[in-house]
């Protein structure tokens, strides 16, 4: 069968690939549709066509997947923040282990591991500890909206498109962090809007408004705000600030990022604290963490306290272990093993999250967690120590080949690799199979109603001779 971009067509969706989308195939061309679950039946339009495969969008779903339920959200769909509402959130569960698996089998050739059942998500909705939001000139409107007078596109603080830099749809409320921060968000929009200074225009590169961020610490129940803004304005910012700090929101901290560079991100060049405190406080376990306006933290915090109680217990710590942290960030992991270990040593590149470890480390009492500043790939030569356990949490493009021999050389009898891609997670265990046995790997569900999964991984050194 000829398939041609433009063409209607009928299509049985019978699997979920990695990305979230419905897969269907025609005469074995993999045909691949967003907002579509296995067992539906939808009519599709053909978007774009390649040699193997072929991309289509849904145009109206003949017969619903039993699978399916009533997406909560109005947005649900036309937001990229959460594409898998309309999925029953146990079907969500097996679709993410289901993942796992068919990378390290297909990507790793890795077939037989043991991939146990994905560890859900405590909270379903309001799980987000931060969410950030973009401000733009113009609006994207809803489908519901197109055609309608009187509908404003001046305005828009919210979440992306799928897939746009440029298409900001204006939220009332997102459903993935809690109430009191859609209540912060209203407030800051009417703030915005009435002062009559712009936001920013993403393509002209103009404006003032950028972003809004705001962090939750789930432990004390408070709130920060960072404004992001293309330039300081004290006497702008700072009515809305002090209205922010006395409402009765639970605000702690207040401050301005400032970004007058044309990358799109939500850092600024630099910071100034406009009301309360700088940084905030959460909890993992018995550990407190400080939280400032860019530093990393996990953003499902319950999810991640049962993320380092599985890495924890691959660990195998007795008390006396030299344990190893490879891409360390801010300490949470390093201190939290710090606990069952003699030693453990964390290497990242960041400067200011290595800053945050050590005032981390300190905060908790902490004693035998050390930090080396540095890329990996030049501190591993220099350690004088053999590890006894090898933790590994590297950014989703995973290790670089040369890391990857490294920590070979160094050989240590347990590794246990933490990974936010299953692609790369299997690339990189691949590329240890003739030296290391992966017993184990155990899915964490830290993102709820999206195809993202955290996988933790238990390898042992296979001993010479040894299979």
């Amino acid at each position: 069968m000829q398939i041609r971009k433009g063409q209607i067509l009928d299509l049985d969706i019978t699997d979920i690939a990695f990305g979230g989308k419905g897969l269907a195939r025609i005469d074995g061309l993999a045909v691949f549709v967003d907002q579509v679950a296995p067992m539906d039946r939808a009519r599709v339009r053909i978007v774009r066509k390649r040699k193997r495969h072929a991309e289509a969008r849904l145009v109206e779903l003949i017969a619903a997947s039993p699978h399916r339920v009533d997406p909560p959200c109005p947005y649900s769909g036309v937001c990229g923040g959460c594409k898998w509402q309309f999925i029953d959130y146990a079907r969500q569960l097996e679709y993410k282990r289901q993942h796992v698996v068919e990378c390290l089998e297909h990507i790793g050739g890795l077939k037989g591991i043991p991939v146990h059942p994905t560890l859900p998500s405590l909270k379903t909705f309001g799980y987000r500890n931060k969410m950030e939001f973009t401000c733009s000139d113009r609006r994207w409107l809803m489908p519901q909206e197109l055609g309608q007078e009187g509908v404003s596109r001046e305005f828009a603080l919210g979440l992306h498109v799928p897939g746009t830099f440029d298409k900001v749809l204006d939220i009332d409320a997102c459903l993935l962090q809690p109430h009191t921060g859609n209540e912060l968000l209203g407030k800051i929009r009417r703030y915005m809007k009435a002062s009559g200074v712009p936001a920013y225009g993403i393509r002209q590169h103009t404006g003032f408004w950028r972003y809004v961020m705001l962090r939750h610490s789930v432990a004390e129940d408070r709130w920060m705000v960072n404004l992001v803004t293309a330039a300081q304005d004290d006497d702008l910012l700072q009515p809305l600030a002090e209205r922010l700090l006395q409402s009765q929101l639970r605000v702690q901290a207040v401050v301005n990022n400032i970004n007058a560079r044309k990358a799109g991100i939500a850092v600024g060049e630099r910071e100034v604290p406009l009301a309360g405190q700088s940084v905030i406080c959460d909890r993992i376990g018995t550990y407190e963490f400080e939280i400032s306006a860019n530093s990393f933290f996990q953003t499902n915090t319950a999810g991640a306290e049962r993320l380092v109680e599985i890495i924890g217990k691959f660990a195998g710590l007795q008390g006396g272990e030299r344990v190893l942290d490879l891409y360390c960030g801010t300490g949470t992991l390093t201190i939290w093993l710090s606990q069952w270990a003699r030693e453990v040593v964390g290497i990242e590149l960041v400067e200011s999250a290595v800053a945050d470890a050590l005032r981390n480390c300190r905060r908790n009492g902490v004693s035998n967690c050390h930090f080396i500043h540095g890329d990996i790939l030049q501190v591993l030569p220099g350690l004088q120590q053999q590890p006894d356990v090898v933790v590994i949490d590297p950014p989703r493009a995973g290790m670089h080949k040369k890391v990857v021999r490294q920590v070979l050389d160094l050989l240590p009898p347990r590794i246990v690799y933490v990974s936010c891609n299953p692609s790369t997670l299997a690339r990189d265990l691949e590329l240890m199979k003739e030296h290391y046995r992966v017993v184990e790997v155990q899915p964490v569900d830290m993102f709820p109603h999206t195809f993202h999964i955290e996988s933790v991984a238990r390898l042992e050194r296979i001993e010479q001779g040894g299979q």
